[in-house]
């Protein structure tokens, strides 16, 4: 397996890649879908391009390109374009604020960013100099006409494949991916992607025939990590908003016929809220809701007899645990009524999970055999390589977070370690006789 874009292209040019519903007015009807369909020749295409693009202006291996948008084709072929180039790819969150923004960028030090017009607050509050800021459009108009040869030759270059020895693409990574609120900031690395990637494969059945709906920020590790990569490593068709429409997304999930769906609490509630839910679903397989959705916004598609399979990841694991599609659909609430636990069925297959005990004073603490509750141990190719900023520990300045925000609870959050291959957690679970893991919020 490999993450070459090209290499689609070469096998199924004129497959779908991505269908764009965005509207191509501000102020269209409700319900209105305009449709860009991008194949994967064109969008192999869109990367060799934006790589060119980048290099004629001096981006090389080792430099970091931030994006900041809504969910836009560019998002995809950036990533890819720095694939090819070397290059680091860090999107940033439109949802940050101007005081929030300023926290990934202190990490980050990019050496490019590339923004659409509408988020000129956000730009104007980043601490990086103007030289260094492009919109969208200052990127589009950069000529390119005279490096056909050096385009085609991006789309030829040969990568590692999944597994093999890539030391040498390890100095730098691919992604750098930032939690809410700005922080921490974690870096993946090609072959991380790709296990995240072939984690989705083989947990939900995701192929070349699935057509999937994003409906979280391809900033957000949920959006690129588990939906929009993955679909397009498997060859599938992704529907992409630039900004989420609950009918809209109705609309074209009925036209499309998607076949998967996954997201968080906002975006299930608003396709429920809709009149024309759950006829518009009826083309799915399953839904699977991160583990952060609460049952009552579960309960229209339960009671529509639409399956249910939950998914639990962190921004530094995005696939660790997750109910098999196949299972009942009253399988997700299982373990409870309530909601201060949520079933996540068993580990994914790339993805080990330990229960640690009482901290030992090493900030480890001891593992735990058989059923009982604890704290979450992650391993696994799944794992991001660690955080940005420093060797182990979320590079938060704690002082300066209060600060920015009066949000405590996102400032003192999960204080999560890397540590001898483990991601040491603070997420309490119970695991029961047969492996399956219950989640406390």
């Amino acid at each position: 397996m490999t993450l070459s874009l090209s290499r689609r292209a070469d096998r199924v040019p004129d497959r779908t890649a991505v269908v764009d519903i965005s509207e191509d007015y501000r102020y269209a009807p409700a319900e209105t879908v305009h449709e860009n369909r991008v194949s994967y020749a064109e969008l192999s295409e869109i990367t060799a391009e934006t790589g060119a693009r980048l290099e004629s202006i001096g981006i090389d291996a080792g430099d970091t390109v931030c994006l900041l948008t809504r969910n836009r084709i560019a998002s995809l072929a950036l990533l890819f374009a720095c694939r090819r180039l070397g290059a680091t790819f860090a999107p940033i969150s439109h949802l940050l604020t101007p005081v929030t923004v300023e926290y990934p960028f202190d990490v980050l030090e990019p050496t490019l960013l590339i923004a659409e017009t509408a988020q000129r607050d956000l730009v104007h509050s980043a601490p990086i100099a103007d030289d260094q800021v492009l919109t969208l459009s200052e990127l589009a108009d950069i000529d390119v006409s005279d490096t056909d040869a050096n385009r085609q030759s991006q789309l030829d270059t040969p990568r590692p494949r999944v597994g093999d020895d890539q030391d040498a693409e390890t100095e730098h990574p691919l992604l750098l991916l930032h939690g809410e609120g700005g922080h921490p900031v974690v870096a993946y690395s090609a072959q991380a992607l790709e296990w995240n990637c072939i984690a989705a494969m083989t947990t939900w059945g995701l192929s070349k025939g699935d057509t999937v709906p994003l409906i979280t920020p391809l900033s957000a590790y949920d959006g690129l990590l588990r939906v929009a990569l993955p679909t397009v490593y498997a060859g599938g068709t992704l529907l992409l908003d630039r900004a989420f429409d609950p009918g809209d997304m109705l609309t074209a999930i009925e036209r499309e016929e998607a076949t998967l769906l996954s997201g968080r609490t906002a975006t299930l509630r608003g396709l429920a809220s809709k009149s024309d839910f759950p006829d518009a679903l009826e083309s799915l397989s399953f839904v699977a809701p991160d583990v952060s959705v609460p049952r009552s916004a579960l309960e229209p598609y339960r009671e529509a007899g639409i399956s249910l399979a939950r998914v639990y990841g962190r921004l530094e694991c995005p696939f660790a645990c997750a109910q098999e599609p196949a299972e009942q659909t009253n399988a997700v609430t299982a373990a409870g009524t309530d909601d201060e636990r949520r079933y996540v069925g068993h580990p994914v297959l790339d993805c080990r999970v330990r229960v640690r005990g009482a901290d030992d004073g090493d900030g480890a603490g001891s593992r735990i055999e058989g059923a009982t509750e604890g704290r979450l141990a992650l391993s696994g190719p799944v794992l991001a390589d660690g955080y940005a900023g420093t060797a182990n520990e979320p590079a938060v300045d704690q002082d300066r977070l209060d600060e920015r925000t009066d949000d405590h609870e996102t400032n003192t959050a999960d204080r999560a370690q890397f540590a001898n291959g483990w991601l040491e957690t603070t997420d309490l679970c119970r695991r029961d006789n047969d492996g399956q893991f219950t989640i406390a919020q």
